[in-house]
């Protein structure tokens, strides 16, 4: 019997018993679920178009219905993710870059931590507030107070969103669709969801009142101008119903990883205060306490760009990875996979595979350097899947991670609660995050 709760841990188990390559039965379906880096490798990269699509799960269906960018099919999902690619790759190069937005973030998130004083708080709301601000920048063009109304609203249904995801009767729901009548939580992401895409709506109808065509500040009015360019074509995929559902992909995927991969961060260097140490000696050397950190500082800080990866790994956020599916047919690895069979190539098992970390079970940053202290890059990471489906915001998410976590080391060290064990067990929704807990950061 799979737990639907732990289902990462259960295919993880089965995979030692029945190889990497296995079918489950989950309600109606039946899943074929790839475990351990060659066969995923070999599945997402070698054979990247036959992969490629992405897999129609009932919670995830009801809210996209095939549009935007992460749970998109065909056409309409090449266009909004080159559209989406290219907006972002405009923005990392206008006036204002998005390094420059991350920095500028990464000081009002200071100035928060700075607020408590040395007292405890919990990471959850500040850190996934800098996160979304960063979402809302790209989007609407702006950043907003931690404490506004409407930005509340939107980190809070993101975030209850990613957790009811995880739920059981979630679960129960994408196996027998066909009792969604029930009451179950799935209801509740629809509720919230409504909710989202009005309030995605309320900016969209600014932006059309202001566009100026020759001054784009956002995705929004990137989308607006597009939309205009293709006003002839009946069959454009510029219409409303792609750019809600693009805009609240890019929420949910910029916003609730992220944090959760920094505030794992902080975890971590809390439980290994060494490490904690080590970063902070490392900063001193090459940043000093005056000057921010910028991306140009990475390649001169081998160890704390080891830390980071090796807590992306041990983190393992997206321990299921997004579900794929086939566009053909495909003899794989002794198996016949029929044309729209559901796929899992299980990240866990990539993250975990024992034959490619030395000690896979262990938070150990040395599976990132070499004897000489050099930072080695390592085929088997893959927190951001693989393949033609590939995180899209991979670039802005190292980013993100490398300039906050340096700005906050640099800052602050940070402390566990006296005589308060620290619990290193994840809180299981769709992604792994960090249970409630608080800390203590103390100015340097």
């Amino acid at each position: 019997m799979l737990d639907l709760k732990m289902l990462y841990k259960n295919l993880m188990e089965l995979s030692e018993k029945y190889g990497s390559v296995f079918t489950i039965q989950l309600g109606l379906e039946k899943i074929v679920v790839l475990t351990g880096y060659e066969t995923v490798k070999e599945a997402l990269v070698d054979h990247a178009d036959t992969f490629a699509e992405r897999a129609k799960i009932p919670v995830l269906e009801m809210q996209a219905n095939g549009y935007g960018i992460s749970f998109g099919h065909g056409e309409s999902w090449k266009q909004m993710r080159r559209f989406a690619l290219m907006t972002l790759r405009n923005f990392g190069m206008g006036k204002k870059t998005i390094e420059d937005t991350v920095t500028e973030e990464a000081r009002f998130l200071v100035q928060e931590i700075q607020s408590h004083e040395g007292r405890p708080f919990d990471t959850a709301v500040p850190v996934t507030s800098a996160m979304a601000n960063i979402i809302c920048w790209i989007v609407f063009g702006e950043r907003f107070d931690y404490k506004d109304k409407t930005f509340c609203t939107i980190t809070k249904l993101i975030r209850e969103n990613f957790n009811l995801l995880g739920t059981c009767t979630v679960q129960m729901y994408n196996a027998f669709p066909f009792l969604g009548f029930l009451p179950g939580t799935h209801k509740k992401i629809f509720e919230n969801r409504t909710q989202m895409v009005q309030l995605i709506l309320n900016f969209y109808k600014e932006h059309e009142k202001t566009l100026n065509e020759n001054d784009i500040g956002s995705l929004i009015d990137a989308f607006l101008v597009k939309r205009k360019e293709e006003s002839k074509n009946s069959n454009s995929y510029f219409h409303d119903n792609n750019l809600v559902t693009s805009v609240t992909n890019l929420f949910a995927a910029g916003t609730d990883t992220s944090s959760s991969t920094l505030r794992w961060a902080i975890l971590l260097m809390i439980k290994y205060p060494e490490i904690q140490g080590s970063v902070q000696g490392e900063i001193e050397r090459v940043i000093g306490s005056e000057r921010v950190p910028t991306m140009e500082d990475r390649k001169r800080m081998p160890y704390t760009n080891a830390v980071l990866h090796e807590v992306q790994r041990f983190a393992n956020i997206i321990p299921m990875n997004m579900p794929h599916a086939t566009t053909t047919d495909i003899h794989f690895r002794g198996f016949f996979i029929p044309k729209g069979m559901q796929v899992i190539p299980l990240l866990s098992s990539v993250l975990y595979d024992k034959t490619q970390w030395e000690k896979p079970n262990e938070f150990n940053p040395s599976h990132f350097l070499d004897a000489e202290g050099r930072f080695v890059k390592r085929e088997a990471f893959m927190p951001f899947s693989a393949g033609r489906r590939i995180c899209l915001g991979e670039s802005l998410a190292k980013m993100e991670l490398f300039l906050f976590f340096t700005t906050l080391m640099q800052r602050f060290t940070f402390h566990a609660l006296p005589a308060t064990p620290l619990d290193l067990t994840p809180c299981v929704g769709f992604t792994l995050s960090p249970k409630p807990h608080q800390v203590c950061a103390i100015v340097r």
